[in-house]
């Protein structure tokens, strides 16, 4: 009896793993199934910062005359700098096969660490004070040199489908579409460190070829756009900062990747 139920559990096992090895070999072109690889390029980030406010509170003094208690200009950025940095990129994916020619999969991607830093100048404008008690009007002058700020990219990601044209079992061009986020991190002099996360949609262009039977060489173009978003400060002197951002971002990628 004892050597029936051994029996009966080597065929189980046997039936198992010829399963799987069927099920590997009913693959409907080489591309399918899952990935990893890592890149490394270039990349580049372009900001776009609307116009924000700064309010700041008057003196007790002048709201003793009736002023206030608070004032707001318009600021504004002039002279940002883009971000020019070099770049790394973790990513996993999997594809599904459609038929022996085409491919969709799901990937997503880390850019780990941080970009290096760009700077930009914040301008304010000027407005005038009223009084309650019927002093004259007070004007706060502008300050188009109010401070300059720095700025980098990091927690970049995204999650995309990527569209494949399977050229043969060792050459694949792809397409991707998705959603991306990003972090930009502000500081300057009297400014403290503010973070503010970035969301938006990204696009790109890739190619894949093997190397070996399961190392493939890979090299990719991504863009990505931004949604506005309100960054917020406090400065030292007590002054509210805030300012829209947006931005534009490109990198170029070379890697390696393993096809399992």
């Amino acid at each position: 009896m004892k050597t029936v139920k051994i029996s009966a559990l080597a065929l189980a096992m046997m039936g198992v793993f010829a399963t799987s090895a069927n099920a590997q070999s009913a693959k409907a072109n080489a591309w399918e199934g899952a990935y990893g690889q890592v890149s490394v390029g270039y990349g580049m980030f372009t900001p776009s910062v609307g116009t924000g406010t700064a309010t700041s509170t008057l003196s007790p003094t002048a709201q003793a005359y009736g002023y206030g208690p608070t004032s707001t200009v318009s600021t504004s950025a002039a002279s940002t700098n883009n971000v020019n940095t070099a770049t790394a990129n973790l990513g996993l994916g999997y594809n599904f096969a459609v038929n022996s020619q085409y491919v969709v999969g799901v990937g997503i991607s880390y850019y780990p660490g941080a970009s290096s830093g760009a700077t930009g100048v914040l301008a304010t404008g000027a407005t005038t004070v009223t009084s309650s008690k019927g002093a004259p009007a007070i004007p706060v002058a502008a300050n188009n040199n109010a401070g300059t700020l720095s700025y980098n990219i990091k927690n970049l990601y995204s999650i995309t489908i990527n569209p494949g044209y399977v050229i043969d079992k060792d050459r694949l061009a792809y397409a991707k579409v998705g959603y991306t986020g990003a972090t930009i991190g502000l500081s300057g002099a009297g400014i403290p460190y503010n973070a503010v996360n970035l969301t938006g949609y990204t696009l790109g262009l890739g190619y894949k070829q093997m190397v070996t039977e399961s190392l493939y060489m890979l090299g990719e173009v991504n863009y990505a756009s931004y949604g506005n978003k309100t960054a917020t400060a406090t400065s030292d002197s007590g002054t509210a900062l805030n300012q829209p951002v947006k931005g534009t971002g490109l990198d170029f990628l070379v890697g390696i990747g393993y096809r399992f």
